[in-house]
């Protein structure tokens, strides 16, 4: 008996941006179109409704969704279920084709490169429409690419769906189109872009704050030699890489002190009006992943759930904490994309993981909004890449093709060379060693601004971020941030006060500051003089501050050496 067609009439009401981008596809009827939404705006939504429209008018006879993962494969057959499409999650290439139960199936992108005949064969036997989600995974390697292609070339329709900035690499995406722009590089074009400003705009996402926390850090080098440095301080990426790894050891105190303090944060929001608001530790593996899920028992009493692998029981735990109270949740990767639990608000970035490509991904999972008003709070080390890709949330990103190569971030190239222990042998064997790390909070990052000054871990400073409402809308998060940045500078300058008049020696001149506290003064004066351009102007913060990146060029704020910030402070004193 033949799968009985969806009711269109029971869809759910689409979005704004679905509404379109539905109008688009129906008005062109091309093979081929590109959708890139930011994670939490619901692509999953708008392409069972496109596949309801062609199936319901005879333009397709099947669907077939490729997926990144099994445990989306399930989630893809459950959304389309609830709206009366039924797709075989347990599809198996020797199956060869889908008992006529069903409207198709779901696979992976693995299960594709590695038998692209059979799913060939499936394509053209009836007229198919085939949903490749998250489709930048097609250039993961040529076996994946080749075989999308070769599978889904004689599809009748095909949909591309993105959450988050195609790759950094030079492999090209099957299917996707490409454009040579003026510096004759070639681009790709989405026929629908819905971007992570507009979702903010329309309420369908939560604002970010960005807690980067520092500290110093003590490790041993491979050759026995200790080394000393600072979270955030100007230094090479070698430098950066092993320092990163020493704040991440679960051995450490930097790790607990900033779970401590997002738990403290995971609190606060359960309390102001998010009673199931949920954390995810992003860990870079296994064994640390077992480490953090210890450390959070000890902070907070409680057992965290572990996901260590994409396997048929890590869904059900995951799926069993998604429908709980349960608190925390510690994963290695495979909850940074598509994986759907709305409660999540709070995340700590405890993830050697660094290109944007994955970062996108791992703050998709925090985005969704629920209620007017959620926020969500990430917590990661004050590392100037991570705080580049935290201060460009709101950044578009388009495939581009034939680029010099200067690569995005790490490409984790670094990172697990810091990780990685020589092979040498015998007695004179050193391995690197990671000997100490504290936490304090460096900065909260919020819509491409930098505010606060460093607070130590357990301090009321710090408690003065942590404890921020939980239900604010954006304009209410960036004049309360400003709001107490000024009562922090302003706590100081009276302490500073109280010490000078109670010393009986004349007042000694104050010592000159290093850079990092000119950086952090500088940081302080250029956000002050932003939020008065914002006030004279009605324009977002974020806006002021890429308008001044424009006029001088450079990284973000949270980047930026003394001489940018100097130059931006002189140009939005013009403005």
């Amino acid at each position: 008996m033949a799968a009985r067609m969806p009711a269109l009439e029971t869809f759910p009401p689409l979005r704004a941006w679905q509404r379109k981008a539905l109008v688009e596809y129906l008005r062109r009827r091309g093979e081929d179109f590109t959708a890139v939404a930011t994670p939490g705006a619901g692509k999953t939504t708008f392409a069972l409704r496109i596949a309801a429209e062609l199936l319901a008018d005879g333009t397709v006879e099947a669907v077939t969704v490729v997926a990144p993962t099994e445990h989306l494969k399930a989630q893809w057959a459950d959304s389309a279920a609830r709206v009366g499409i039924q797709l075989d999650a347990a599809f198996r290439n020797a199956d060869l084709h889908s008992s006529a139960d069903f409207h198709g199936a779901v696979v992976t992108y693995a299960q594709v490169g590695m038998a692209p005949q059979v799913h060939r064969r499936r394509t053209m036997t009836r007229r198919t429409l085939v949903i490749l989600d998250e489709i930048h995974h097609a250039g993961d390697s040529r076996t994946w690419g080749d075989g999308v292609k070769a599978a889904f070339e004689p599809a009748v329709r095909r949909l591309m769906l993105t959450g988050t900035p195609f790759r950094s690499d030079d492999n090209p995406i099957p299917f996707v189109s490409y454009e040579r722009g003026g510096d004759g590089l070639l681009r790709s074009r989405a026929d629908s872009v819905y971007g992570y400003a507009d979702a903010l705009r329309d309420g369908v996402v939560r604002p970010v704050l960005f807690l980067a926390y520092s500290g110093e850090t003590r490790w041993r080098t491979n050759a026995g030699e200790e080394l000393a440095a600072r979270l955030g301080e100007p230094m090479t990426q070698d430098l950066v890489a092993q320092a990163w790894r020493t704040a991440l050891d679960p051995a450490g105190d930097w790790m607990p002190q900033v779970l401590r303090a997002a738990d403290a944060r995971l609190t606060v929001l359960r309390a102001a009006g998010m009673p199931d608001a949920g954390g995810l530790v992003i860990a870079t593996d296994q064994q640390t992943a077992r480490s953090y899920a210890k450390l959070i028992e000890q902070v907070t009493g409680e057992k965290a759930a572990v996901v260590l692998s994409d396997d048929a029981g890590a869904s059900a735990r995951i799926a069993t904490f998604a429908a709980s109270e349960q608190r925390w949740l510690v994963a290695v990767r495979m909850v940074s994309e598509g994986v759907d639990i709305p409660r999540l608000a709070v995340g700590v970035y405890a993830t050697s993981a660094s290109t944007p490509l994955y970062f996108a991904q791992a703050i998709g999972r925090f985005v969704r909004a629920r209620q007017p008003g959620e926020t969500a709070s990430v917590f990661l080390p004050s590392v100037p890449h991570l705080l580049g890709l935290a201060s460009e949330m709101e950044t578009e990103r388009d495939h581009v093709l034939g680029k010099p190569s200067d690569r995005e971030g790490f490409d984790d190239d670094l990172l697990e060379r810091a990780q990685r222990d020589d092979q040498a042998s015998g007695e004179l064997e050193k391995r690197f060693a990671a000997l100490s790390a504290t936490a304090e909070l460096d900065q909260v990052i919020f819509d491409g601004a930098s505010f606060g000054t460093a607070a130590q871990a357990g301090t009321p400073e710090e408690e003065e971020y942590l404890g921020l409402p939980g239900l604010l809308t954006s304009e209410q998060v960036a004049a309360l941030l400003s709001k107490r940045q000024a009562e922090q500078l302003a706590a100081r300058r009276r302490r500073a006060s109280d010490r000078t008049s109670e010393s009986a020696a004349p007042a000694a001149p104050p010592a000159p500051m290093n850079a990092a506290q000119r950086r952090v003064a500088l940081r302080r004066q250029l956000n002050a003089l932003v939020a008065a351009q914002h006030h004279r102007t009605g324009q977002p913060h974020g806006k002021i501050h890429a308008e001044l990146r424009r006029l001088c060029g450079g990284p973000p704020s949270a980047q930026a050496t003394i001489e940018q910030l100097e130059e931006r402070i002189a140009t939005v004193q013009t403005l």
